[in-house]
């Protein structure tokens, strides 16, 4: 057996069991530095915040939104009419939370929708603007998701999906089974019409499977963009897009240096990552109570 044949043997451990360029600085994968945590807003003492008796009145109501929510649903609170202390009073309590959304205005033949949830789960600030950034609507929505999220998220969206394969490039591996996989689902929430929230999502991940990028090029043509995103923060980011097929929904996740460690299409009216749960809201509800105790 000639020496270039033989299996090298080196030590495991100890000087020279590692290549040379690692051997002066160990190298690993960095991990997460930060992390977005509840914070109780900073808020002015009584005597010195100014007239704030109309948005104590409104965070009542907010209150009771918040608190009848399982059994109520959604609530919906305009801002326009508060004036310039009570707005800021109610600017300085709600903060600003991990998760943001924006509805585009180009799909919905209308101005962008701007959507924050606030420091307390479950309760949302939705904004709209016209073209020279005049404010169209402003105000406080409790729910796991805004009502115009759901409302609008697929509102023209196609309830087909077109998996023909006969001019795909040949570069194009698995994404013909996948759009099958998707269409079969698609076609089944259209028959049986409106897909239950409790239903569990039906998810494909594409960090798991032999993709080429000519693959999710192709899933990304095919499925098209919607009109809704949301960005939630943590750890990393997760980015979360509506397509332009019913109830479909591209999902990916990052880690907090932008670097993506996971990647699915999920089938479901909406996807559990950017919804609030009830026992948030529950205690957002407690959260808001203490809060305004201290005007009292």
């Amino acid at each position: 057996m000639s020496d270039s044949d033989r299996i090298s043997v080196v030590s495991f451990f100890g000087p020279g069991s590692q290549p040379q360029e690692t051997e002066d600085s160990f190298q690993y994968m960095s991990m997460p530095a930060a992390m977005e945590t509840y914070h109780q807003p900073q808020v002015p003492e009584p005597e010195d915040a100014g007239d704030i008796e109309p948005a104590l009145k409104l965070l009542q109501q907010v209150l009771l939104g918040l608190q009848q929510y399982a059994t109520q649903g959604n609530a919906i609170f305009p801002l326009t009419n508060l004036n310039p202390d009570s707005l800021r009073l109610v600017n300085q309590m709600m903060g600003v939370g991990e998760v943001s959304a924006t509805i585009d205005g180009a799909a919905l033949e209308a101005s962008p929708i701007h959507i924050q949830e606030l420091v307390m789960a479950g309760l949302w600030r939705v904004q709209q603007r016209d073209a020279e950034d005049n404010l169209i609507w402003d105000g406080l929505e409790v729910g796991t998701v805004p009502g115009c999220v759901q409302e609008l998220a697929f509102a023209d969206a196609a309830t087909y999906l077109d998996t023909d394969a006969t001019d795909l490039p040949v570069s194009v591996m698995n994404a013909p089974s996948l759009l099958s996989e998707l269409a079969g689902k698609i076609a089944e929430h259209a028959q049986d019409g409106a897909l239950d929230q409790d239903e569990p999502a039906h998810v494909i991940n594409l960090t798991l499977l032999p993709l080429s990028d000519t693959d999710l090029y192709c899933l990304g043509e095919r499925l098209g963009v919607g009109p809704v995103t949301f960005l939630s923060r943590g750890y990393g980011n997760c980015r979360v897009g509506s397509t332009a097929c019913k109830n479909v929904w591209w999902i990916k996740y990052f880690n907090s240096e932008d670097v993506l460690i996971l990647n699915t299409i999920e089938v479901t009216r909406m996807p559990e990552v950017v919804q609030a749960a009830l026992e948030d809201i529950e205690d957002s509800a407690l959260r808001l109570h203490e809060i305004l105790a201290i005007y009292q």
